[in-house]
């Protein structure tokens, strides 16, 4: 079955101004990254796996809760800000129609659209208040009225994501004991990375291996800095 690359795009483009791409995308880096320096952190304090496991898990549970929160409230802020740009615009175009129809007609101009094509389009959105607003917040804010996106949907993106990112370098250490344990979450997490560095540049149309080795590159420099400071305190304790 062939797919509609407009629709694609469109698709792409509704997920992105949701907030629900980004919130998948930070969720899932932001658990990947914690867990991972989290565990080799407390394996450099302390090699004991049950202590891993329990912050492990305690930072996979707070982690997400927070990011939910976190995503919910910046959405939901986000979200009265952008409802509050349109109804003022709504009363500005009922107060002065053509006032609005005339600064719209300059960003269409300006943007190189036809003049007669500008005018026909402003005169199109004077039959209709709400076609009109449509029309003016794409236009001149940037925004499609019908797409602010949900602070719901994206809290729950950004819960489940990040769990899962938290649970990879987790799991060697749910399954099993002994000094390979910690090698295997390391090398497990960055291959994750580099998972998620290569997608997100598939995605986004730029250098898949470039995106992956940044990943592999941001996950290697905190884990081995948490390790450090780890191994530092377990070394002062002891």
């Amino acid at each position: 079955m062939s797919v509609d690359p407009v629709a694609e795009q469109i698709e792409l483009a509704v997920s992105v101004q949701s907030g629900t791409a980004r919130a998948a995308v930070l969720g899932i880096n932001d658990g990947l990254v914690t867990n991972i320096a989290l565990i080799l952190g407390v394996v450099g304090a302390s090699a004991d796996p049950s202590v891993v496991r329990l912050a492990g898990l305690a930072s996979l549970v707070a982690g997400a809760c927070s990011m939910a929160v976190g995503e919910y409230i910046s959405m939901r802020v986000q979200v009265e800000l952008l409802e509050r740009l349109l109804t003022a615009e709504r009363e500005a175009i009922a107060r002065n129609p053509d006032g609005q129809a005339a600064i719209l007609r300059g960003v269409l101009l300006r943007d190189g659209l036809d003049p007669t094509a500008a005018e026909a389009i402003c005169r199109q959105a004077a039959r209709d208040p709400e076609r009109a607003l449509g029309i003016y917040s794409r236009a001149v804010l940037g925004v499609n009225p019908a797409e602010l996106g949900s602070p719901w949907a994206s809290a729950f993106s950004s819960l489940v994501t990040f769990a899962v990112g938290a649970f990879v370098p987790l799991a060697p250490w749910l399954v099993g004991t002994g000094p390979k344990v910690a090698p295997i979450s390391f090398v497990l997490g960055l291959g994750t990375a580099a998972v998620i560095g290569g997608v997100l540049g598939w995605q986004t149309r730029r250098h898949v291996l470039w995106s992956a080795m940044r990943q592999v590159f941001v996950v290697s420099l905190a884990s081995g800095l948490t390790f450090l400071v780890g191994w530092l305190l377990g070394t002062a304790a002891s």
